[in-house]
């Protein structure tokens, strides 16, 4: 089934705006009693459950809470300052969380700006054919633009029930989306703001990638279910595979690589036929997040239970494996590949950790988020060979100029 939507968009700098009201609390935590209380149960539960917070890495100050939900909502200065005590008193930095940072001879720069909407939960960056840089906004329903030169953004509201998890811009500059939350690929027309949704056999498809042949390949993590949809024609296939497939990439050859996060495989795709080769790594609580191909054709993934990154070699199945500098709880997420050189991020730390792993000389050096908090979900080469990153958590979208 096709449906078309027109989109609104608004145009900002930096615009901040109130708090969301399409995110549902659950599974709320009890908080310690204390002043400030019933006003962080007013103005955080309204958009997330409070299990965030108490189970949160907490912050090392006020000023570095309120920094982190002024991103989210716009308070006044009376409710933020009480809030903020009230969060640091309660709800301390874990300095477990620390990353362990390496350093090292290359040279970057880390560029970010928030997003206009507050609380959208920014995630998925991209770079269009024009050089602009679009995002989808998750918890907003919405996709953004951002102009890298000027800072410009400009926010196009998707159906309020699509809650899109990725975003992928095609060669006219159609920018397609996951509906994750209705079921749906959707593809918006910024030059109209015309929407066309096609539903979709998995309950949440999840993400997605173009390849050669003009087909947009996609994963449904919790219906366990790849997809192919021919954006010319409409016609779209599923099928069923491992549990909770999550990240997926085009190889060179042609083949569509996917990352299981709900057990411990790789696949290999085939496009035309859709059947899937499955590659076992070492340890069944392995999970993977992310994946990406070397100039080699080596598979290079990361290990996010086990705190590792590992490369596959399709043709003899052989898998390696790296811990990543801050451990075992360190849980890489996104990843990428960059002239050979590996780039990744360690979610699980306080700030979120921007890795760089040499395989060539089997070394790493790390850098600190600027933001601090968020966590990169994932990565997106740009045509210069730099890096656009997030922080979903703080709304943050970035680039990562490589020197």
């Amino acid at each position: 089934m096709i449906r078309q939507w027109l989109s609104v968009s608004v145009l900002g700098v930096g615009l901040l705006t109130a708090a969301p009201i399409w995110a549902q609390p659950s599974g709320n935590a009890e908080l310690p009693d204390g002043p400030g209380k019933h006003l962080v149960e007013i103005a955080c539960a309204s958009c997330h459950s409070l299990n965030l917070i108490s189970q949160s890495a907490g912050y090392a100050s006020a000023a570095d809470w309120q920094r982190v939900f002024s991103t989210m909502v716009d308070l006044p200065t009376a409710q933020a300052d009480t809030i903020a005590t009230y969060l640091a008193s309660h709800f301390p930095e874990d300095p477990s969380r620390r990353p362990e940072l390496v350093a090292g001879e290359v040279d970057i720069d880390i560029i970010e700006w928030q997003v206009p909407t507050l609380g959208q939960r920014s995630r998925d960056p991209a770079e269009a054919p024009d050089g602009s840089i679009w995002w989808a906004g998750m918890w907003a329903s919405l996709a953004g633009r951002l102009d890298p030169e000027t800072g410009t953004m400009e926010e196009f509201h998707l159906p309020p029930s699509a809650r899109p998890h990725t975003v992928v811009p095609d060669n006219d500059g159609n920018i397609w989306y996951t509906g994750n939350s209705n079921g749906t690929i959707g593809k918006l027309d910024p030059r109209t703001g015309m929407i066309t949704e096609f539903a979709t056999q998995g309950r949440d498809p999840h993400s997605a990638t173009f390849h050669p042949n003009g087909n947009l390949y996609f994963t449904s993590q919790g219906a366990a279910m790849l997809g192919r949809l021919n954006p010319k024609t409409g016609e779209l296939r599923e099928i069923s595979t491992e549990p909770r497939p999550y990240g997926i990439t085009v190889a060179d050859d042609g083949a569509v690589w996917i990352a299981y996060n709900g057990t411990n495989k790789l696949g290999r795709m085939d496009p035309d036929s859709l059947d899937v080769q499955y590659y076992e790594v070492p340890d069944k609580r392995t999970r993977i997040r992310r994946l990406d191909l070397d100039r080699e054709g080596m598979v290079w993934f990361v290990n996010s239970s086990l705190g590792k990154i590992g490369r596959l070699d399709p043709d003899s199945g052989e898998v390696r494996q790296w811990d990543s500098p801050s451990g075992a709880d360190s849980h890489p997420y996104a990843l990428a590949v960059i002239d050979d050189v590996i780039w990744y991020n360690e979610s699980g730390m306080r700030p979120d950790a921007l890795v760089r792993f040499d395989p060539a000389a089997e070394s790493f050096q790390s850098w600190a988020i600027p933001s601090g908090v968020g966590i990169i979900r994932h990565v997106w080469v740009t045509k210069d060979n730099n890096l656009l990153i997030h922080q979903s958590s703080s709304n943050q979208i970035g680039v990562v100029k490589i020197k």
